[in-house]
Order: structure tokens, then sequence, then C-alpha cells
């Protein structure tokens, strides 16, 4: 599915995930998701070449609490238990995502895999989480 497909429901836990869109969509959908009452957290990642930068733009984009450790597993940890999210749900929108993708698609492919975890879990909670990751070619198919 893509953002495109006009059943996306940000409010149904069922559609959560992890879409590749493009930068214009952006707006858009982070106002479908305060319109709903999610949490939105917009990451800008252009200039984002790393973890390090990546994991510092996230905990402050998002508020992460003083505790965060700046690591994968804390990424993890917070995104399975977002006590610091305002919404009933969240929605993650990350700008410009191809520059990480294209510096360290180690880090690029990791990331994935912790919003993909996350949207898993806050789905199994029966609660709302999507990650829109803005590329060049938003059509392309998640790596498997």
């Amino acid at each position: 599915m893509t953002t495109h497909d006009t059943a996306l429901d940000l409010t149904r836990p069922a559609h959560n995930g992890v879409y590749f869109v493009d930068e214009a969509d952006l707006d858009a959908l982070a106002t479908s998701a305060r319109r709903e009452t999610l949490g939105v957290g917009r990451i800008d990642l252009a200039g984002c070449l790393d973890k390090d930068t990546l994991l510092q733009r996230i905990a402050h984009t998002l508020s992460l609490p003083a505790s965060f450790g700046y690591n994968w597993d804390a990424l993890a940890d917070c995104l399975r238990d977002p006590a610091w999210n305002p919404g009933w749900g969240l929605a993650l929108l990350f700008g410009h995502a191809d520059a990480l993708r294209q510096a360290s698609a180690v880090d690029f492919d990791i990331l994935l895999g912790i919003l993909d975890d996350a949207a898993t879990f806050a789905q199994d909670e029966e609660l709302p989480f999507f990650a829109f990751l803005a590329l060049p070619e938003p059509e392309q198919p998640l790596p498997a």
C-alpha cells in the first residue's frame, strides 16, 4: 500500500507500518495525523549521514526523555513505550530520508527495522503507529 491509496486510515492500527512517500506528501500526512489526534514528529534528515546524527535528530524532535541512551536499543524502547507522546498514536515523518540511505545504507536499514517493529508492537496494542520516509522514488517497495 502507498500513501496515495485512499484506503490508508491513520486511525486503524491494521494499517500501521513504514511507508515511502514523496517529500510533497509530508504536509498533508502531518495534517491528517494531527486531525486524528496522533502525536506527530517531523524529523528532517537533510545532511544526516550517520547513526549518531540520526539519533540526535530523533531525540530532539520527539523530545525523548533525558534518559534516552542514544543507541538503537534505546530508540526501539522509546518507540515501543511512547509515554512521552501526548497523542493516542504516533506518526513519524522523515523528510529528506535519502540523505541517510545514500550515506549509510546499514543505518538506514536498521532504522527501517526498528520502525517496522514499533509499528507491529503498536498494532498488537491496538494503537496507530506510522512512519513515513520521504524518498525520491516513493513507489519503491520496502526492502525485504
